[in-house]
């Protein structure tokens, strides 16, 4: 029987999965894919937490960009991942799987406040949480926060889940050539200025020895491979690092 090589993970999903085809907003079926993708590896016993992105909505830098004031477009961008992770809840509960969202800016009427002891025990007790809101904090991403968040809630492991298989030397879709890499240290990530997550988290990783994994979610039962130990993608993590066989 397969089991699991880690206890508890953290998922960082962006939100322009949850799209689709359409360009924007969020696609009903993409959702029940998740879902049944998270089902599969709380099924294995892992606690399992989740940080989802808002780029499907709104993406603060854009509107920043194009003159808004950062702060407020990403105060925005943060309730955009609210909205996110209302709809993955909706989606794991339909599909039996008890859920709690958690979030970064006080909104008792449809979620809890973020607390780090309330957070840990509902992973104790098998539920699956949703961090929502970032870090509650304007100039700060959603990758930051999940890096943030796996540590705080001791995840062994944070799992990014993205459109491709890996980290490459150059964007896959422009280049042909492109070069995937199969493992990294965070320092090289850093120094190469590789587009894994922004460097903040990438240091708050480094910082606190926790590894990474880069891999393709659109791949059906990825990530209950990656939580079995099977090495995918592009590792990102100290060299004294070993990847738990399956």
């Amino acid at each position: 029987m397969t089991t699991a090589k880690f206890q508890r993970v953290t998922i960082k999903l962006s939100g322009e999965a949850l799209q689709g085809e359409g360009g924007y907003g969020i696609d009903p079926a993409i959702l029940a894919t998740i879902a049944s993708e998270i089902q599969a590896v709380l099924e294995l016993g892992v606690q399992t937490s989740v940080v989802i992105g808002g780029g499907n909505i709104f993406r603060g830098v854009k509107a920043s960009a194009k003159g808004m004031d950062r702060a407020s477009a990403d105060y925005m961008g943060m309730l955009a991942t609210v909205m996110n992770a209302i709809a993955l809840q909706d989606a794991l509960e339909r599909s039996g799987v008890y859920t709690r969202v958690l979030s970064a800016i006080e909104m008792k009427e449809v979620a809890e406040p973020y607390i780090r002891r309330r957070a840990t025990r509902h992973l104790e007790k098998g539920r699956v949480v949703l961090f929502a809101a970032g870090t509650g904090n304007p100039y700060f991403t959603t990758d930051t926060a999940a890096a943030l968040r796996a540590m705080e809630v001791g995840s062994q492991i944070l799992l990014k889940a993205t459109k491709v298989d890996g980290v490459y030397d150059k964007d896959p879709m422009k280049h042909a050539d492109a070069i995937r890499y199969d493992r990294l240290t965070h320092l090289e990530v850093l120094a190469q200025g590789l587009h894994v997550m922004d460097g903040t988290a990438i240091s708050l990783c480094k910082e606190n020895d926790l590894p990474i994994v880069v891999f393709d979610m659109l791949e059906s039962g990825n990530i209950r491979r990656v939580v079995c130990g099977e090495p995918l993608g592009t590792l990102v993590a100290p060299e004294r690092f070993v990847w738990p066989r399956g």
